[in-house]
């Protein structure tokens, strides 16, 4: 039976005694008790403790690049195979085919470039302007800027004086950097960063339309509307399963998710190509 009276302090047992052992526990919030975390407690000693503390990961952390990989293969794959299979459905010659398939690799890779780029340079410029607003208020109002600051750690279950003396002691240390991290919900892993988001982007969407191009260029004609689909269709199932693995989400419900709507897609820009080359 143990006891956590407060981060940073012994371990106690159940006669109030302290403990030269730590608790490794799954949630770690500044004040634990029996009652909250009954079950489950395994002894480890205190150096075992910080240094899994130390080695921990999260994903949060690949948000940044994950989000615009993931996005840039799946539209990828998506517009070049509706591309392919919508010419193809109008009766296009082979050539015209991958002409079209290559011009939209081309520019659907500068397009997702650019727009990654110009969006999250706009939310940088909104994160900077927060920034530069509340370092300004830090600097004409220091006391009331600690007041709001505990004021959020109050909101998040802390007594007062606690919430006081942790406001004191972060802006001690950073100011600006509590404010932005616990205020403004700005921190090193959810920053903004326009080059990586236009990069990352680029060069998926890139990978994503060559593999139904490959597909088009390689198949013969008869069958190149099938088999571009459903080789694309395995190609975004593919993606939404690394893509759910690497954020550690259900991998059978992105795949589902991400193939259902690229289906959609193809059958859409198909039928609409259909009644194109039809009218014409």
């Amino acid at each position: 039976m143990f006891q956590i009276n407060a981060v940073g302090e012994d371990w106690l047992d159940t006669n109030g005694k302290a403990d030269s052992q730590s608790l490794d526990i799954r949630y770690f919030p500044y004040r634990l008790s029996k009652p909250q975390y009954p079950a489950y407690l395994n002894c480890h000693h205190r150096r075992t403790w910080m240094s899994r503390l130390h080695l921990e990961r999260h994903l949060v952390s690949r948000i940044g690049w994950l989000r615009a990989a993931v996005l840039g293969a799946n539209d990828g794959i998506v517009s070049t195979a509706s591309l392919i299979v919508g010419v193809a459905a109008a009766a296009g010659k082979p050539t015209e085919i991958l002409v079209a398939g290559v011009a939209g690799l081309v520019a659907g890779a500068m397009s997702m470039a650019a727009g990654e780029y110009v969006s999250v340079s706009s939310q940088s410029d909104t994160e900077h302007a927060d920034l530069a607003r509340e370092r300004a208020e830090l600097a004409s109002d220091p006391v009331a800027e600690a007041r709001e600051l505990a004021a959020i750690y109050m909101q998040r279950g802390l007594d007062a004086e606690t919430a006081d003396r942790v406001a004191e002691q972060l802006m001690a240390r950073d100011a600006l950097g509590a404010h932005a991290h616990d205020e403004l919900g700005i921190s090193s892993m959810t920053t903004a960063r326009p080059i990586q988001a236009a990069l990352t982007s680029a060069a998926t969407f890139t990978a994503g339309a060559a593999a139904p191009l490959l597909i088009a260029a390689l198949a013969p004609v008869s069958q190149l509307g099938p088999l571009v689909s459903i080789g694309s269709l395995f190609f975004l199932a593919v993606l939404g399963g690394v893509g759910a693995a690497a954020g550690g989400a259900a991998v059978m419900k992105a795949a589902l998710r991400v193939t259902f709507w690229g289906a959609l897609a193809m059958a859409a820009t198909a039928g609409i190509g259909m009644l194109v080359g039809t009218s014409v």
